[in-house]
């Protein structure tokens, strides 16, 4: 089936600190996003690639294609008000009877590997998202009284991009009326009714949020063992 990924990169960077949007910013020499973007390319230059953006950014990001040279093809649909409405708009730009990914444009360093995996296995299981073990310990808080328990964490695991799917399924699951349980699409896809499967992620597919993350991905992009 046709491969397509939906690049989410609708990020302020207010958490990061910056007055550039992170998903912009340089990582070894080249914006973020252009990483992210070139990651599915690279894993097979058939992939349907959309990239949402806010429109207000349309311009700089231009500019930026401009001065790298990047030309991998693309194409850019404006974003919503919320994640939510952004991975909407760019389902709208995907055709039906695929496998669609939902990626976030910060998680530039996923493989080709995760990437087959997780598209394979989507065309027998429907709905793939990659998720790692937690290493830390967990405690569970009441927010009333701030009293904590510990929890088991061999049964949680933290979940990643992208969260894959059957474009059909995913493309009505989106019709559904936004609802705050809403966290990620996998939890859309279970609203809708469809089982979502978990497939081993990667401990380098990181998402950059803050600048130690962006430190951490440059060592990582260039052959810098660091796990």
């Amino acid at each position: 089936m046709k491969r397509c990924v939906v690049i989410v990169a609708g990020g302020k960077g207010t958490r990061f600190g910056s007055d550039i949007p992170k998903q912009f910013l340089l990582l070894n020499n080249k914006p973020v996003l252009m990483h992210t973007i070139d990651a599915f390319f690279s894993s097979d230059n058939s992939f349907d690639i959309v990239v949402v953006i806010p429109e207000n950014h349309f311009p700089f990001w231009k500019e930026l294609c401009k001065k790298y040279n990047f030309n991998t093809p693309h194409k850019i649909v404006k974003g919503g008000a919320t994640r939510w409405e952004s991975v909407k708009n760019g389902l709208s730009e995907i055709d039906n009877d695929s496998i669609v990914g939902i990626h976030d444009g910060v998680r530039p360093l996923i493989s080709k590997q995760l990437i087959d995996r997780l598209y394979s296995n989507a065309e027998t299981l429907s709905a793939v998202i990659p998720a790692i073990k937690v290493t830390d310990s967990l405690r569970i808080v009441n927010e009333e009284d701030g009293k904590s328990r510990s929890v088991n964490r061999e049964v949680y695991r933290a979940i990643q991009t992208p969260q894959v799917f059957k474009s059909d399924i995913v493309k009505e699951a989106y019709e559904l009326p936004f609802e705050e349980c809403f966290t990620d699409d996998a939890s859309v896809i279970e609203r809708y009714g469809t089982q979502v499967n978990i497939i081993e992620g990667e401990d380098t597919n990181i998402k950059i949020t803050s600048a130690k993350d962006l430190a951490i991905a440059e060592l990582l992009v260039n052959n810098v063992r660091i796990f």
